[in-house]
């Protein structure tokens, strides 16, 4: 789904994967479950694209629903792929970064029976990511540090097209956007201040890793 010119909306993958398209090739953000390889590469082929034409994986962070699709575009492409230091030392281990801080005992034991069942393949990052780092995507893409979600969570934005990639730190609801949902956040004090921080960037379009791309993004942003 055409978000831009530049930038695509995969659809029908939990979660959100964005397609940048640059004149040297192409930038995968985040790669969904388990079994969505297939999709991501499906949709590159049905806009013309080979795997070898994808240059870069960038992960928002290491749990499963944004890590799932990785090894197949991976060992298709040859991409490099790119993480924060924290989340690439989780995805070499094949787990997520944090443990879930739920309150509800019924949560926390789900996720206790579901986390052996649906676990990421570990994998190497080529390449790890820092706050300020600008790579050269969609006219300069910033690397921004938004921990909350998880510890090591990164998001991504590109001031001269005035659009945001926020993975989960802030996801969109009926129109809106919301901050990192408290029962999937490893600390809600600093989702708060990442969600805080982005709002201030004065992103025009919010490409969030659940829900709808927000457009018109001014006076959108979570009040936290």
């Amino acid at each position: 789904m055409e978000i831009t010119a530049k930038v695509h909306l995969i659809p029908n993958i939990i979660a959100n994967p964005y397609l940048v398209i640059d004149a040297d090739g192409l930038t995968l953000i985040d790669a969904g479950l388990p079994g969505s390889g297939r999709k991501i590469l499906h949709y590159l082929a049905g806009l013309g694209w080979s795997p070898s034409d994808l240059k870069r994986i960038i992960i928002t962070h290491s749990d499963i629903d944004h890590v799932g699709g990785l090894p197949a575009v991976k060992k298709a492409s040859g991409a490099r792929l790119y993480a924060s230091a924290i989340e690439a030392e989780a995805m070499a281990q094949g787990h997520p970064s944090r443990d879930i801080q739920s309150k509800k005992l019924a949560r926390r034991l789900l996720l206790g029976i579901l986390r052996p069942l649906v676990k990421a393949a570990p994998i190497r990052v080529d390449e790890i990511l820092s706050a300020g780092q600008v790579l050269p995507v969609l006219g300069g893409l910033q690397v921004l540090e938004t921990p909350g979600h998880t510890p090591g969570h990164i998001s991504l934005y590109s001031p001269s097209t005035g659009i945001l990639f926020s993975g989960d730190s802030i996801v969109s609801r009926d129109g809106g956007l919301l901050r990192s949902i408290p029962a999937n956040t490893w600390d809600e004090a600093k989702a708060d201040e990442s969600a805080r921080r982005q709002a201030a960037l004065g992103a025009q379009i919010v490409c969030c890793g659940h829900g709808a791309v927000i457009r018109d993004a001014a006076g959108k942003f979570p009040r936290v």
